[in-house]
């Protein structure tokens, strides 16, 4: 008997039925309009997107224009690159430009499929991003695509690392821009630490396209996109605080050396704030419970750890005045591995070596935050609607599934489960070697590198060619990708996710054109081509005959997504295909979810050994088990978001303020602001409202604003005149303050003074919010202990970032006041000085460059400064090639 949720859709069709459903109309109106547009010249064409775009800028809504933009991109993509689009690839392109993440299966040419929403928001004039999951497909579709915002009219970009500013900058001029989401994130962080409107990349944020969405928006926003830089020198408070923890005794801590963990216990607080505070590095007044006490706490923590926890000799050894560490598993040193977070440096001090400083964090973004500041956002996969929760939580994008251009014919099998490893690994080469002996083209999906090697080494020793495809090289990958469809052709993957390129029954012929022209240059273009096509179109037909493209996975992942990312390699455009996921009770997945009890149920049912269970039941219990992984991850994703949007809230102030300062002309109202809420809280501080004059602090305010204003103003004769109130001195203050300014405004002159304060209200805001990401770092290392006293850490964390963005605004206000008010014209001798200094630096940095270019000499050869196509892979932590000595990312790999 049918369930109620199955005769309702049966009757009025699922929500996503419904979506498509709702596009037919659209679609019609664009393939009325073929013919028309065919009609028209490559002139004509163009004319059509300047008639558009004026027809936008008059007010004409992107939806009413919608069949007529989809028309002429459809036709200037048939001329460009001679592919027609389907039907599905427009339903595709309008989700897209809705708002929404169009699921596509692989191989119905989603690449394609962006071209006509990038088309129809680029009319508006914004920017508009595709963006992709690496350099070299960003770099592939901005070429390959870019003919056909050309034949329209349109200008393309693509951004890449290490690209020459100017060229970066024409890039995000363009109409369409392909980009990484790293480049990206790194452009906008880059943005916010620029000091002239000139030297912005970026223009807006009005549209994305995210292919791959899943992969770039799921999978890799688990970790921010960090531009770090070294901190300021904090060496005299690690050493200080290393001078209190020898004086510790028992009862001040508690050390777990099961879980490697010391805390200190409320008499160890008391202890240390008496301490610190003789000490001078506690301000009186203040505890180690209050907000601005957070650094100090998480410096005085990392300093017990570094006394009871690491053991010089077991965990590290002082060699040439540096600290070492040594690995716990095989004895063997570290060289060049730091600790992070400072406690590397409470070991220096402990040991009493120079104190390297810490790497801090210069700027600081989540993907999820990021793209979360576009005006519309969309994307495309092949698999989405497993993560359909998460993309409407975290960024509001609805998950549409697009049918497929012809029915897919792929036969997905029910996964064999096998007891052993071994059993499996026997059964994986025996179901290789028949599809390769039949001439089935077999794509093998692992988990892991180690595993594809160890695969590898059981196929070598059968003698059975095949590629293992690896992450070093994209262009490799791309090609390695368009060879596996070839007849007999065994391609071993660790994850096929993100590759861009589509497995071909019979191969590639795009590719195989490519590398016979790159073979032999002198030959025909189009007598190439014919017969390349020709011999394709026989291995095609081989292929389909063996039984189209053969997916056999040794492994279900954590995420049902990926799985169905590596079946839907095969069965594109309705080619033949055969998918099949081979288990073991040992693999990691099955272990976790009680396999224990399974093993002993097929004992007893007598299983012999190579003997596989098959049933849809078990697939159905596998499912429930990767749903409930995903929840959990889910869960672990919205935790750490929610912490981070405390932040994203105060990076949205400051950057905003930093884009005022920089679009203003005249920032004399701000500093004047600025200067009037000191000059309150000074009133405030030394002349409480509603006390008595006797109890005024007239000695105090004129220290205070000596040091903070400049001005030698008699105050203490102001505060013993009869009738005076607090305002009265408010008054005379700002007053006196705003005479001082307007004297060195005509000392300077108006653009001078204009400049000073740009510069001086930028510089400021810069360091006081490096600083203020360290505490909220700190802050974020500590606050999960509230939970053990039954406080929830995130409100906990909202509250206290909120006194600290409240304190640094305070701070800010004082710092610009101040550095504005004790400015003054250099002397001639003072500018002699400078000038001297200023030419003995261009001394120096000439002298650095020449000695840079002999290093390159040592350094990879065929280095070359201005190509980083010559660099060979560098890891970050690696020498630079260049031969400098230095760590690649403090050489040519520095971020900013």
């Amino acid at each position: 008997m049918l369930g109620l949720g199955t005769v309702a859709r049966k009757v009025f069709g699922t929500p996503n039925d419904r979506k498509i459903k709702s596009t037919r109309p659209l679609v019609d109106k664009i393939n009325a309009l073929e013919e028309e547009f065919e009609a028209l010249s490559d002139a004509e064409l163009i004319a059509r997107t300047e008639d558009m775009k004026a027809r936008v800028a008059s007010g004409t809504l992107l939806d009413d224009i919608l069949p007529e933009a989809f028309a002429n991109c459809r036709e200037g993509a048939r001329r460009a690159l001679g592919l027609r689009a389907f039907d599905t690839q427009l339903m595709g392109g309008i989700f897209l430009h809705q708002g929404n993440i169009a699921e596509m299966k692989t191989g119905e040419g989603k690449t394609l499929v962006a071209t006509f929403p990038a088309y129809l928001n680029a009319l508006t004039g914004g920017s508009v991003h595709i963006v992709t999951v690496n350099d070299y497909l960003a770099r592939r579709d901005a070429e390959w695509m870019g003919k056909v915002f050309a034949h329209l009219g349109m200008t393309t970009g693509v951004v890449y690392p290490q690209q020459p500013e100017d060229e970066k900058r024409a890039a995000y001029a363009a109409d369409v821009t392909y980009a990484t989401n790293n480049e990206l994130g790194f452009d906008y962080l880059r943005d916010n630490m620029k000091s002239e409107l000139a030297q912005l990349a970026q223009r807006g944020h009005s549209f994305a396209i995210v292919d791959e969405v899943d992969s770039i928006l799921i999978d890799e926003a688990r970790t921010p996109l960090i531009i770090s830089g070294p901190s300021q020198d904090r060496s005299e408070l690690y050493r200080v605080t290393d001078t209190v923890i020898p004086l510790l005794n028992d009862s001040h801590y508690s050390l777990d050396e099961k879980t490697r963990n010391v805390t200190y216990t409320d008499e160890g607080n008391e202890f240390l704030e008496q301490h610190l505070s003789q000490a001078g590095i506690l301000p009186e007044g203040q505890t180690l419970y209050d907000p601005e006490s957070t650094t100090i706490v998480h410096h005085v923590n990392q300093g017990l750890r570094a006394h009871k926890l690491f053991q010089k000799d077991k965990d590290y050894i002082v060699r040439g005045g540096e600290v070492v560490l040594i690995d716990e598993f095989t004895g063997r040193m570290m060289q060049g591995r730091r600790l992070s977070d400072g406690l590397h440096q409470a070991i220096e001090a402990k040991e009493g070596l120079s104190i390297q400083p810490e790497n801090v964090t210069l700027a600081s973004v989540t993907f999820q935050n990021y793209f979360r500041l576009y005006d519309k956002l969309s994307g495309m996969t092949g698999t989405a609607l497993t993560e359909a929760e998460e993309f409407m939580e975290i960024y509001g994008l609805g998950v549409v599934e697009v049918p497929t251009n012809r029915p897919i014919a792929r036969v997905d099998e029910d996964d064999a489960v096998f007891r052993t490893a071994g059993e499996k690994y026997t059964a994986i080469v025996e179901e290789i070697r028949k599809a390769h002996e039949k001439g089935q083209p077999a794509l093998v999906g692992t988990t892991s590198i180690e595993k594809s090697e160890f695969l590898s080494g059981l196929l070598q020793k059968e003698k059975i060619p095949h590629n293992v495809l690896n992450a070093r090289q994209h262009e490799q990958e791309a090609q390695i990708v368009a060879d596996a469809g070839k007849p007999g052709a065994v391609t071993i993957a660790t994850n096929m996710a993100g590759r861009g390129t589509d497995i071909q029954l019979g191969g590639n012929v795009e590719m195989r054109v490519l590398d016979a022209l790159a073979a032999d240059p002198e030959a025909d273009p189009e007598e190439l081509r014919a017969r390349i096509e020709a011999e394709t179109a026989a291995d095609k037909e081989k292929v389909k005959e063996a039984g189209g493209l053969f997916v056999l996975a040794t492994e279900r992942h954590e995420s049902r997504r990926i799985d169905n990312q590596l079946r839907g390699r095969s069965g594109r455009q309705g080619d033949p295909g055969r998918s099949a996921f081979f288990l073991s009770l040992e693999d990691d997945l099955m272990r976790i979810f009680g396999s224990e009890r399974l093993d002993s149920v097929l004992r007893k049912l007598g299983m012999k050994e190579g003997e596989a269970i098959v049933h849809p039941w078990v697939n159905k219990s596998l499912e429930r088990a990767q749903a409930k992984v995903e929840g959990r991850n889910f869960d672990i994703r919205k935790q750490l978001l929610k912490f981070d949007d405390v932040m994203n809230d105060q990076r949205k102030v400051i950057f905003a303020q930093r884009r005022e300062i920089m679009e203003s002309e005249d920032h004399s109202e701000i500093t004047q602001d600025m200067r009037h809420e000191v000059i309150d809280d000074l009133v405030d501080q030394y002349i409480p409202a509603k006390s008595y004059a006797d109890q005024w602090d007239g000695e105090g305010l004129y220290v205070a604003v000596l040091e903070r204003l400049n001005l030698d103003l008699p105050i203490k004769d102001w505060v013993e005149e009869d009738g005076v109130d607090d305002q009265e001195i408010r008054d005379r203050l700002y007053e006196k303050s705003d005479a001082f300014m307007a004297e060195k405004l005509e000392q300077f002159g108006p653009d001078n003074m204009r400049q000073i304060e740009k510069q001086v209200l930028l510089q400021a805001i810069d360091s006081k919010w490096r600083e203020h990401l360290l505490t909220l770092e700190h802050l974020r290392s500590v606050v999960g202990f509230r939970g053990y006293a039954q406080r929830d850490p995130l409100n906990e964390y909202k509250n206290e970032a909120f006194q600290l963005f409240e304190s640094l605004l305070d701070s800010l206000r004082a710092e610009v006041t101040q550095k504005l008010s004790q400015i003054r014209p250099l002397t001639e001798a003072e500018q002699q000085q400078m000038i001297a200094q200023i030419q003995a630096q261009r001394t120096q940095l000439q002298e650095a460059s020449e000695a840079e270019d002999s290093h390159s000499e040592h350094g990879v050869p065929g280095f070359v400064e201005s190509d980083p196509a010559t660099w060979g892979n560098p890891g970050r932590n690696d020498t630079c090639p260049c031969g400098s000595g230095k760590k690649f990312k403090h050489c040519h790999g520095r971020l900013a």
